[in-house]
């Protein structure tokens, strides 16, 4: 069985294979090593100037694609029916809440405030204290999911209240349904969007969804950035009432002269809630594992269907 993977450094992360795998490194989805046509199983790169979902016609040979986001928005529906589309789900998930704990604490503490002060050398900003805090808030989370999860585990020692939504309301779970968010929105003073991108979710964040939220919410974007309509998002933030901390936009990238850059309520990183040190022994521990499972002819986990 040929194997492709996206990073060198990453031979020595899959762990023992079985014989008859044979591992190639395709970094760029471009400059092939061999003949594509050849290659049974497919981890393309994280992120690549190439779109690597544009090169799937040439796999003719193709059985698995194993991706190493936990979103599989590029890719569901563009493989062929016999190809096992399978996410990163679970990969992420520190590191994405660590971003979502730290982007809530520097909003809420006013740190590019801070930041923009230091810069100028002044000691302190008129109007800049005393600042909102994260401890106690009441804190939606749109996306009941593995990331989900760790977000309310991170959450744990701030004494939030938390409410849970998902695409299907399970009960038992104590999770609402999507369509019951029109009267959970009145109550967030953070909602925190972990969704993946589909049809379903896309502009999930509309003009009603914005002007239901409390003065003084926060809206966190760790999911995708057509979750939210950009337009609605900075008419709604314009006004102050509400702010925002992002880690996706859209467009991606955010071009210059946006109106979102400017807006000082308005927190942005450049997609990078996923991006730590730790990402490739994770995300290559989780390959080879699937390697492994296919080459037994054992079924793989994170299958992706309807583009989850």
């Amino acid at each position: 069985m040929k194997v492709w993977i996206a990073h060198e450094k990453a031979l020595g992360l899959l762990g023992q294979l079985p014989a008859g795998v044979d591992v190639e490194v395709c970094e760029d989805a471009v400059s092939w090593p061999s003949d594509p046509a050849t290659v049974q199983f497919w981890v393309p790169p994280f992120a690549s100037v190439t779109r690597a979902v544009d090169q799937l016609p040439a796999f003719t040979g193709l059985e698995v694609v194993q991706l190493l986001s936990a979103g599989a928005d590029a890719w569901a529906g563009h493989t062929r029916s016999d190809v096992q589309l399978c996410d990163a789900r679970g990969v992420h998930d520190k590191p994405v809440a660590e971003w979502v704990i730290g982007a809530a604490i520097a909003a809420f503490r006013q740190f590019p405030a801070w930041v923009r002060a230091q810069r100028a050398e002044q000691w302190g900003v008129p109007g800049s204290t005393p600042t909102q805090e994260l401890t106690g808030k009441k804190v939606l989370i749109v996306g009941a999911g593995s990331i989900g999860r760790a977000v309310e585990q991170h959450l744990a020692p701030f004494d939030v209240t938390i409410t849970r939504v998902a695409r299907t309301a399970r009960p038992r779970d104590g999770v609402h349904g999507v369509e019951e968010l029109a009267g959970l929105l009145p109550y967030a003073q953070v909602v925190i969007l972990l969704v993946p991108l589909t049809e379903q979710t896309r502009g999930l964040v509309d003009a009603a969804f914005l002007a239901a939220l409390p003065d003084g919410a926060l809206l966190i974007n760790a999911a995708r950035g057509p979750v939210a309509g950009t337009d609605a998002l900075v008419a709604e933030l314009a006004s102050g009432r509400i702010s925002a901390a992002l880690d996706v936009t859209d467009p991606e990238p955010l071009p210059p002269g946006h109106p979102l850059w400017q807006l000082p309520n308005v927190l942005i990183t450049p997609h990078i809630g996923g991006s730590v040190h730790g990402l490739g022994p994770r995300a290559y521990g989780l390959a080879g594992d699937q390697i492994r499972r296919h080459a037994a002819g054992e079924p793989l986990i994170n299958l992706v269907t309807e583009g989850y």
